[in-house]
């Protein structure tokens, strides 16, 4: 008779933004060839893997409070006589490194975002001595990340995330993201349309373009030619299957008239653009190093209306930024007022260690923040209100993604980004479908199936 070994289980708990969700995905395919098995329950798993956000200063502080709660359980599972591994991944990982050991004994391993590949190799090394990688490596990460099995990737369903682009050069005085994702890379087109390839094949209907500054992607096609996204998204487009196209995130200066050419001419670019502004005001912009100012950042809104009068926009804000006046909170309010958003993400400014905005004069009292972001949210959220109740009694087209909260319920995501539930039979999933909206209710609207 022989003895099964049971298989080892890793939960990954990701925060912050979609890159972090697709690196979570290809982290669990790396460990997947290690004999991992992904599992929704962080009690039943033998690794914990913590993907971290640096943006916020709310999302670092989340991360060592879920550490504290995990050296409880890491020391429960010690006194039974089980391990346990604790991994920190991701931007906060790569900012604070040796200092996470310092601060959160339980973790074993403290790893950047571009050394996920070696994930492998470096839980070995845990079993001597807790363990720190946050170099960043000359090879392409890209190339040596296994792609998902059949199973695994079928099973995260029919819209999917690919990374085209990472790291930033243009150093807002507010950001992180330079330090902790390097410089500027694009993979290389061929490698883009593998990978969706290999998604359309297993049933991906939609997939998501992300980067840290997306559209300023210039990856190199077959001839060693540099493209622009607009003409990726004209590539990607030919890929049988695939028949809804995002991207994320834009910058307002590298926004260009390929782009939006191809929202007017590709069907299956959806209308929809997130473009961080992020204030209103020139003089906070220029504080920001954000190089575009609010007419610039007009002029993209108008050529993309023009091409594709549809569109419908979405926007990162921060309020409180050190040395904004009510006067550059009210440009804010105005440009809101005179773009009309469909939705966005509103912060108050939180400093950032090793960024040049936390060593400035005139911080923000908090209260004040606090004024003004709610001030802010109840804009935005006026907004969102009236453009879901302009859809009630329109016939959208819909993607299934899944099923509803409810008995017999689908739902799924219209072009524009809403989301939709409507009762319709479980084999929908992965068609686009025309569903008549009958009521809009918060964050979401409520349809049938058009006949």
């Amino acid at each position: 008779m022989t003895t099964s070994t049971a298989a080892k289980r890793v939960f990954v708990k990701s925060y912050g933004c979609q890159m972090n969700v697709y690196d979570a995905e290809r982290m669990t395919d790396v460990l997947d060839c290690e004999g991992y098995q992904a599992t929704e329950s962080i009690e039943a798993a033998d690794l914990i893997i913590l993907n971290t956000c640096h943006i916020r200063e709310k999302a670092a502080d989340k991360v060592y409070s879920e550490l504290g709660r995990l050296r409880e359980m890491k020391k429960s599972r010690q006194e039974a006589g089980l391990d346990l591994k604790i991994v920190v991944a991701g931007c906060v990982a790569q900012a604070e490194g040796q200092d996470i050991l310092r601060r959160a004994p339980a973790v074993d391993l403290v790893v950047g975002p571009q050394s996920y590949q070696n994930l492998p190799r470096l839980l070995a090394k845990t079993t001597k001595k807790r363990t720190v990688d946050t170099d960043f490596p000359v090879e392409d990460k890209f190339k040596s990340l296994p792609s998902p099995s059949h199973d695994r990737a079928k099973v995260r369903g029919v819209s999917a995330f690919v990374t085209i682009q990472e790291g930033c050069n243009k150093f807002c005085t507010f950001c992180v993201v330079p330090y902790t994702r390097g410089s500027e890379y694009s993979r290389p087109v061929v490698e883009v349309l593998d990978e969706v390839k290999r998604l359309a094949d297993v049933g991906v209907r939609e997939v998501t373009l992300l980067g840290q500054n997306v559209n300023a992607y210039h990856g190199l096609d077959a001839k060693g030619q540099s493209i622009s996204l607009g003409q990726l998204l004209s590539y990607v487009s030919e890929i049988s299957g695939i028949e809804r196209i995002r991207y994320t995130t834009s910058h307002p200066l590298e926004m260009d008239e390929s782009l939006a050419d191809a929202h007017r001419d590709i069907p299956a670019v959806m209308p929809y653009l997130h473009l961080p502004v992020q204030s209103g005001s020139d003089k906070i912009l220029a504080t920001m190093n954000r190089r575009h100012r609010i007419q610039d950042y007009l002029a993209a809104i108008s050529m993309m209306r023009h091409k594709r009068p549809d569109i419908a926009f979405s926007s990162d804000f921060i309020v409180g930024f050190p040395g904004e006046t009510d006067q550059d909170f009210a440009a804010t309010i105005a440009l809101v007022e005179q773009v009309g958003f469909t939705s966005a993400y509103t912060f108050k400014y939180s400093i950032r260690p090793g960024t040049p905005a936390s060593e400035m004069d005139e911080q923000i009292l908090e209260e004040i923040k606090d004024k003004r972001l709610h001030a802010l949210q109840a804009l935005i959220a006026k907004q969102q209100r009236a453009y879901q109740d302009s859809m009630v009694s329109q016939t959208l087209d819909v993607l299934v993604e899944r099923k509803g909260k409810y008995s017999g319920q689908m739902a799924g995501k219209s072009p524009h980004l809403l989301a939709v539930a409507f009762e319709a039979p479980a084999d929908y999933i992965g068609r686009i479908v025309k569903v008549r909206i009958t009521d809009s209710v918060t964050n979401s609207l409520v349809g049938t199936l058009a006949s």
